[in-house]
């Protein structure tokens, strides 16, 4: 590692985490001088494959899972050597309808999926309605996606480029609950349509403030598409990639090493950071922060935004074979290949929001799983392999932070008990036979609350967005690329900028667009 003290750098980014290693490689392949400051050992920030299970050869993605926001421009610009792979089966909810085990297949062809809609609905509506619905979605996601790494439009602009009021109306100016039970009468497929909504995001189907609405969309909208990717490798993959273009363009990556404090005066900065060995200060040009906007607060001495609060479970697990389902009809490597809704209708979604606003754990949480080995073994080792080893990544929903503050531990096993209580109500054997144990003799199985993501990543309140999700359209005060700050040097590149959100690189390219245009 160089001396750090006495260098001027084009850019300072503090935080290697996805978003500023995209902003450090555009940057360095620019001919900018880029120096990283990451506090941690190592770069990713929540896009990290890691081996969570002593002694076991099994590599997560820990934190984020999986892909749909990054553009392929940046992939293509950056000449990223990482690959997705498509899931050909979207999503299972398993439910029990007059005593029989069943539930919603959705992909594997049109045919399929139609006869899954008609065997749980008992005719052609819901599906003819699910047809019309992701159909104007896709058309919405194809006229959006392209403009998240444009100067951000107006409101007006976005609209005439939408180029479908009714859309409009849907997803920017009515609650999507409105949307939703319109166009759907089964209570279990409105809940498979929601969930889109309440990723992370803790509201009702109602709520006025529309955050839901931000929230589906973004979910909605990824590649143009909409479709959610598999990273081949894991999520490390990524970063690690993304780590190799910045330092293979000249970027300089000092781990260890974490920014506490940042002094500009709109021209010229001073970025001071702490290692294991000492202080120092470097100065820069502009300064990129990828971190949340609490952190930048703290770091430029600035009035403090709203407090964030996350509002998910997340749970690792390995398992020595896949559980069989009470719904005999369905594979089970088809069913956990995809999205594996739990305790996800209409109505239990919104009883469990209730249950948590009122400041209680739900009832019967709602959360969904995948298989990331399906589709991708290479994250396993040859040897789990061959022994038909799988991994499952849980994701729970209505969690706020607010209900760990009494007793973190002992709120997360209840949650955690809970929560696969409810995934074995559909399982012909429990989930707890299938789990893998590790080197020490116990079971492969970790869980994260918004408290202890908090803890981990200093994501601000446990908010994996860092806070609730923007609009895509410019709003007073939003500047021009959506990552601007009152300093005029200093670019906000992290999940909370505008257009922020999700393992999409985003915020980075545009913060790296922000410096390139001021300088061309």
């Amino acid at each position: 590692m160089p001396a750090l003290v006495g260098h001027t750098y084009d850019a300072v980014i503090v935080g290697g985490g996805h978003n500023g290693l995209v902003a450090a490689a555009y940057l360095a392949r620019a001919g900018r001088s880029v120096l990283v400051l990451e506090r941690l050992d190592h770069t990713g920030g929540a896009a990290i494959s890691t081996r969570p299970f002593a002694g076991v050869d099994a590599r997560l993605s820990r934190y984020s899972y999986l892909v749909s926001l990054l553009p392929k421009k940046i992939v293509r610009d950056l000449g990223l050597t990482f690959r997705v792979r498509k899931r050909t089966i979207s999503s299972y909810t398993p439910v029990d309808r007059d005593g029989h085990s069943t539930g919603l297949l959705v992909g594997g062809g049109e045919r399929r999926t139609r006869e899954a809609f008609a065997r749980l609905t008992g005719g052609e509506r819901e599906y003819e309605a699910w047809q019309r619905f992701y159909g104007m979605t896709g058309r919405i996601a194809e006229r959006i996606f392209p403009t998240l790494t444009e100067p951000l439009p107006t409101r007006d602009e976005l609209r005439r480029r939408v180029d479908d009021e009714e859309a409009w109306r849907a997803l920017f100016e009515e609650p999507i609950g409105v949307t939703v039970e319109d166009r759907f009468a089964d209570d279990l497929v409105r809940g498979v349509v929601l969930t889109d909504a309440l990723i992370g995001t803790f509201a009702d189907a109602h709520d006025p403030s529309l955050k839901q609405n931000r929230c589906f969309l973004y979910h909605v909208i990824g590649g143009g598409t909409g479709d959610w990717d598999v990273p081949v490798g894991g999520m490390g993959a990524l970063t690690d990639a993304l780590a190799a273009a910045a330092r293979d363009a000249g970027a300089v990556i000092a781990t260890g090493h974490e920014a506490v404090r940042i002094a500009t005066d709109g021209r010229t900065a001073e970025v001071a950071y702490r290692t294991a060995e000492g202080e120092g200060v470097v100065a820069a040009a502009h300064v990129l922060v990828n971190a949340s906007p609490q952190a930048l607060a703290d770091l430029t001495g600035d009035a403090h935004p709203a407090p964030a609060e996350g509002a998910q479970l997340k749970v690792n697990m390995l398992l020595k074979r896949l559980p069989k389902l009470r719904d005999s009809a369905v594979d089970p490597r088809e069913a956990f290949s995809g999205t594996f809704h739990i305790a996800e209708g209409y109505e239990q979604l919104a009883v469990a929001h209730a249950q948590a606003a009122a400041g209680s754990l739900p009832s019967a949480p709602p959360s969904e799983i995948y298989c990331h080995s399906l589709t991708d073994p290479t994250i396993l080792g040859e040897d789990l392999v061959e022994q038909g080893y799988q991994t499952l990544t849980l994701f729970g929903l209505h969690t706020p932070a607010r209900l760990f503050d009494r007793d973190n531990d002992s709120v997360r096993d209840e949650l955690l008990k809970a929560t696969l209580a409810q995934l074995d109500a559909h399982l012909d054997e429990p989930i707890a036979d299938c789990l893998a144990v590790d080197a020490d003799g116990s079971p492969c199985i970790e869980a994260k609350t918004p408290l202890d993501l908090e803890r981990d990543l200093r994501l601000p309140g446990g908010n994996i967005f860092h806070r609730d999700l923007s609009w895509p359209y410019a709003q007073e005060g939003t500047g021009r690329w959506g990552v601007e700050t009152r300093h005029g040097n200093v670019l906000l590149c992290g999940a909370g900028a505008v257009r922020g959100g999700g393992v999409s690189g985003v915020p980075g390219h545009n913060a790296a667009m922000a410096v390139l245009g001021e300088r061309a």
